[in-house]
């Protein structure tokens, strides 16, 4: 019997060879460097459990892959009811890692979280969100103060209406004063969008261009998150500036209201 709506799954990305920490990362993957007073990695994993994704695949690779093994183990004392663990060989893009996943989602929905990505509040909001859409998928935005900061990352554009047009990565002219943050959601679509990829320049398969699959198709839906939101494989800089509002703040908090 088919099922009425499929549940969401979890995804995790926790590869790539953290040039930008270097040399911070010269003898562990970045993911497992402390923020405040754990690895990063678990921050990502918390915020996933308190959106109520308890079913979660960590994608990582390099050397120091089975250090996550060591560190989680089956993931229930990390609140996650099975967790399940990918391998990617060689730093191919994030769309490439996300596809390692396909046999564990399974056609249901699935959100994909990058694991240096760090938020104040709950992601709760977005993932009902998401879950009581119809088809598509979904990204999260959030408000970027520093336009010479939005040139590094991938801004939207949006038409009259507030409608997305399209998500533009790393532009000279930014078109919008929002970042898209490393969260996505997707339907089973996605699996079809992906085997269509063209590595880019950079030799990768781009999300970017994924998103993009579901903008052109008047798909793609999005949330404004609220308060602090960092990444800390950025650079050097934002890893610290990231330590620094956790510790003092803390994250995946309850949002207001």
């Amino acid at each position: 019997m088919p099922r009425s709506r499929p549940q969401v799954k979890g995804v995790i990305l926790a590869g790539g060879s953290g040039t930008r920490l270097h040399p911070l990362t010269r003898i562990t993957n970045k993911h497992l460097l402390p923020v405040y007073d754990r690895p990063m990695v678990n921050w990502a994993i918390e915020g996933l459990v308190a959106a109520g994704i308890n079913d979660i695949m960590l994608v990582s690779g390099g050397t120091h892959a089975g250090e996550f093994f060591r560190l989680l183990g089956n993931g229930h004392a990390h609140g996650i009811d099975r967790l399940f663990y990918a391998y990617q060989e060689r730093a191919g893009g994030i769309a490439e890692a996300l596809a390692l996943a396909e046999r564990f989602v399974d056609r249901d929905r699935v959100v994909v979280m990058l694991a240096d990505n760090i938020f104040e509040y709950s992601l709760a909001t977005a993932v009902a969100n998401f879950a009581r859409q119809e088809h598509g998928a979904r990204v999260v935005l959030t408000k970027v103060a520093e336009r010479s900061h939005l040139r590094h990352l991938g801004v939207p554009e949006f038409d009259g209406s507030g409608a997305l047009t399209r998500i533009i990565e790393k532009p000279k002219r930014p078109p919008s004063t929002f970042a898209v943050t490393g969260i996505y959601f997707y339907d089973e679509s996605v699996w079809d969008v992906i085997p269509t990829l063209h590595p880019s320049g950079r030799g990768e398969l781009e999300i970017t261009d994924v998103n993009n699959w579901y903008v052109s198709n008047g798909t793609m839906e999005y949330d404004v998150i609220e308060g602090f939101w960092g990444d800390a494989g950025e650079s050097i800089d934002a890893y610290y500036a990231v330590n620094d509002f956790v510790r003092q703040h803390g994250a995946n908090k309850p949002a207001h209201g």
